[in-house]
């Protein structure tokens, strides 16, 4: 019976592989036009602003900003000249930018201009352990660590390429009026000192 069973199965199987297939049914289908991807008006990652450094030595500032401030390399592109023309580095969760120094394309370097009209700060849980990592990685001291009349804790350094860093830990929540209060403070002892 059971020999049957399967004789019957195979007739059928045989029947229905001889018979021709149905073509498939073709469906329509619809193009739909993709859309552009909606592109934000600032790069992810990015704050409003965005510093931009000029330096003399591009690799060279690269690797003292990650041995001062533990910077992380994002991007680098180099030049023609296989300078550093634009990289992107990251301290915290602050992105900043920087390139090499391009005189003939308005592009100039603090050590080009014997200054430099503005700094950075930079926030940091302690401000006297980063102000030393950042004097042994080669930054040269403008003002030591203290106590500043704002509620930080604040210390100056130059880098070695020219560029000041404020190195500060907010300590204290102060009103307006505190600050005022303290700021006068403060200038009268500094006229006191320098006789200014």
């Amino acid at each position: 019976m059971a020999t049957k069973k399967k004789q019957v199965k195979a007739k059928a199987k045989a029947k229905s592989a001889s018979r021709p297939k149905a073509a498939p049914k073709k469906v329509a289908v619809k193009k739909v036009k993709a859309k552009p991807a909606k592109v934000n008006w600032r790069p992810k990652g990015y704050s409003t602003v965005t510093p931009a450094l000029t330096v003399r030595g591009g690799a060279e500032a690269i690797e003292f900003y990650k041995k001062a401030f533990g910077a992380v390399e994002v991007y680098r592109m180099p030049g023609p000249d296989g300078k550093v023309m634009h990289a992107q580095i990251r301290i915290g969760d602050s992105a900043l930018m920087l390139g090499e120094e391009a005189v003939s394309c308005g592009h100039v370097s603090p050590l080009t201009l014997n200054g430099t009209p503005f700094s950075l700060f930079i926030y940091v849980p302690d401000a006297d352990a980063a102000f030393d990592q950042a004097i042994e990685a080669g930054a040269a001291i403008e003002q030591p660590v203290k106590d500043m009349f704002w509620g930080d804790r604040v210390g100056i350094v130059k880098d070695p390429f020219g560029h000041k860093w404020w190195i500060g830990t907010h300590k204290e929540e102060l009103s307006g009026d505190e600050i005022r209060a303290r700021a006068e403070e403060a200038m009268a002892e500094h006229a006191a000192t320098s006789g200014t």
